[in-house]
């Protein structure tokens, strides 16, 4: 097990009523914020099945899942059983459980929206582990 503490500032800056850029094949890219309330990031797993986890990060926050594009799915520790919850184009998720995403079609063909706040704590375990 491994902890890891975020705290502001969490998220670049930004010009402002711009496109802000983006790098394809990225795992994670923070993308912009709010200092004191929230960051938003770009997610992108390399992974392309459940064997491929090595490790599930649990937040203490909640974090919001919105799939842009390709597919995706996020493997969950729910009460000591693992599932996997396939992300939809467009229909919005709000993630508490352990998980880690992969992308079936492939790594990093699946690109997710995700809000978080700018502080938080985060805890990295085995899948088994959880």
């Amino acid at each position: 097990m491994r902890t890891v503490e975020t705290r502001p500032p969490s998220f670049p800056d930004v010009a402002m009523n711009k496109l802000l850029e983006t790098v394809a094949g990225e795992r994670w890219q923070v993308v912009c914020g709010d200092a004191g309330h929230w960051r938003v990031g770009i997610y992108s797993p390399g992974e392309s099945r459940q064997a491929d986890i090595a490790e599930l990060e649990k937040h203490d926050i909640p974090e919001f899942f919105l799939l842009l594009s390709g597919r995706m799915s996020l493997l969950l520790s729910e009460n000591g059983k693992l599932r996997e919850l396939a992300l939809d184009i467009g229909k919005p998720t709000l993630i508490s459980a352990p998980h880690c995403g992969f992308c079936p079609d492939g790594p990093h063909t699946g690109t997710a929206l995700v809000v978080e706040r700018d502080a938080f704590g985060t805890e990295y375990r085995k899948p088994q582990e959880w």
